[in-house]
């Protein structure tokens, strides 16, 4: 993992390639004080690329997908949030698509150059967008996406199916993974300073690219078993060809620079004093903080705060008082407060969360400030480190060591890996422990395995601040058994973004029309006008009877 040392000064006129992800590449208007992307070293693209693939998976989750995922809560402007309130202009694929650019970009000008390294590079890093990309909304332009140079004819490109998306992802990580395997000396124009994933190192790389097929072959597990063992005993089989991220330390992880908004932790309040900004409206959820408590996890105190004012209980009528760092209530108050807001009080002294979906999220646990997104003294707040803008354990978490084990643990319980599950699911939770600095306390920690509902119960958990990757193994496996709360927009959590109506819809009707035939609504389509819904199955759901 490098320190993500590039100056702004140098990349930064190529962020406008990734925020205008609706235009071309070579159609934008160029800086004259900037670099022009067709002379430019190919070097220069690739921190822009990545950090731009860095921060999608930050603002996703950290961001409505931890709370989808029960992670944390929101006590302030949380609908979607807490309530997964989405509609058919919420969630758009503009970004990803600029990022794309960038990376086609940097693979013709690798080709151009016979620049192997970099070409490797941009397939690992075309193959995670773009699964990106149809985890989240299913179908999506594949083969004719990026060709819009080419002819006309590419202007409103086919959305493939989800299928042939993967299978193509696959055959990139494969290539990716061939083209890495060279001796380091038949490498040429590497820049370890730009390269702010792995710093030039060409076998990290490869680990990525292969960890990385190991996520979509199980992807693949309920829809495509065959090609799903087939290619992780492929992978496991052979060490020396397909080696993988094993050790925290090779986890695919990217730093924040930390000198500007844009370049810092999301909630940093470096940046934005607001006491009702990010960072404070953002709290523990109560699901992932009573798992963490049931296993006495030592990353809960490295993840939250305890409460600054723990309640109280006491003998006694109309008691409300703070008293030696405490709130003392009687209760006959704490029984009127949840009788006023339909909300149980929670007295433990250290840790409480927020539950899911709940109406009076700001009033919750007595809070003496009743405004959106302020300081509540009786709830987890987000561990200090969040208000930073950088931190050793601020990361933009692309791919872990801990998954990777967890992915293991899962294909020994199928049988298609030979070592015992157990060992798999142990050295998962060794690896996140590794990754959150607590390895020294792993000896004394307890989880019992129980089959499958214990390894996707672990990666959920070692998933905090990636929690996408969590969502996709709820839609696949069911698991955590995760209900919803009163205010939710539907009984059962989401399962897709919409397909964006300006930005994707209206500008390719007829295509994202025949992809939107072919979702299957589900019982919780609710008042969605079409299978265009969050409550619709894409292809990789279709059939499974998973998650409902």
């Amino acid at each position: 993992m490098q320190k993500l040392k590039i100056r702004l000064m140098l990349y930064a006129p190529l962020l406008l390639f990734g925020i205008m992800g609706c235009q071309d590449l070579d159609e934008l208007n160029i800086n004259p004080n900037g670099v022009d992307p067709e002379i430019a070293d190919l070097n220069l693209l690739m921190p822009t690329v990545i950090s731009g693939i860095g921060s999608s998976v930050v603002e996703l989750g950290y961001g409505d997908i931890a709370g989808v995922m029960q992670h944390t809560q929101k006590d302030g402007w949380s609908s979607g949030h807490n309530d997964y309130d989405w509609d058919n202009q919420s969630k758009s694929w503009e970004g990803l698509y600029g990022i794309l650019r960038n990376i086609d970009e940097l693979y013709k000008k690798s080709i151009d150059g016979g620049y192997d390294f970099h070409q490797g590079v941009s397939l690992v890093l075309k193959a995670y967008t773009f699964g990106l990309i149809t985890d989240l909304w299913g179908d999506a332009p594949y083969s004719e996406a990026l060709k819009a140079e080419e002819s006309a004819d590419y202007f409103k490109p086919v959305y493939d199916q989800q299928r042939d998306i993967y299978l193509g992802i696959l055959s990139d990580l494969e290539e990716a993974n061939s083209v890495l395997s060279g001796n380091s000396s038949s490498y040429n124009n590497i820049d370890p300073v730009q390269d702010i994933l792995y710093g030039g190192d060409i076998v990290r790389w490869k680990k990525f690219a292969n960890s990385l097929a190991l996520r979509y072959y199980m992807r693949l597990s309920l829809k495509e078993p065959g090609i799903a063992e087939e290619g992780i005993k492929k992978i496991i089989s052979d060490p020396a060809q397909f080696p993988i991220i094993t050790d925290a330390s090779e986890d695919a992880n990217v730093s924040y620079i930390g000198t500007s908004p844009s370049d810092s932790w999301p909630t940093t309040m470096v940046f934005n004093p607001d006491p009702s900004g990010d960072y404070m409206r953002l709290k523990m959820c109560s699901t992932l903080v009573e798992a963490l408590q049931k296993y006495d996890d030592p990353r809960l105190s490295v993840w939250a705060n305890k409460v600054t004012i723990p309640l109280v209980e006491v003998p006694g009528s109309e008691i409300d008082r703070v008293v030696d760092g405490r709130r003392d209530v009687s209760s006959d108050v704490i029984n009127a407060y949840e009788e006023t807001w339909n909300l149980a009080i929670d007295l433990d002294p250290e840790y409480v969360g927020i539950p899911p979906s709940v109406f009076a999220a700001p009033q919750y646990n007595m809070n003496p400030n009743l405004d959106q997104g302020v300081f509540n003294p009786h709830a987890s707040q987000l561990a200090d480190m969040y208000r930073e803008n950088s931190g050793p354990l601020l990361q933009m978490r692309l791919l872990s060591a801990a998954e990777v084990q967890f992915i293991l643990a899962e294909a020994a319980l199928y049988g298609w890996v030979s070592a015992p599950p157990e060992e798999y699911y142990t050295e998962g939770i060794r690896q996140s422990f590794n990754a959150w600095g607590v390895g020294g306390e792993i000896d004394n920690f307890e989880a019992p395995y129980n089959g499958l509902e214990s390894i996707i119960e672990q990666k959920w958990i070692a998933s905090w601040t990636a929690a996408a990757e969590s969502w996709f193994d709820f839609r696949r496996t069911g698991l955590p058994e995760l209900e919803t709360g009163e205010s939710a927009k539907r009984a059962a959590l989401p399962l897709r973004f919409y397909y964006h109506f300006d930005s994707e819809i209206s500008r390719n009707t007829v295509n994202a029309e025949t992809a939107i035939a072919r979702l299957e609504p589900t019982e919780y389509k609710g008042s969605d006008v079409s299978n265009n819904s969050a409550w619709s199955k894409m292809w990789l759901l279709q059939g499974t009877g998973k998650p409902y």
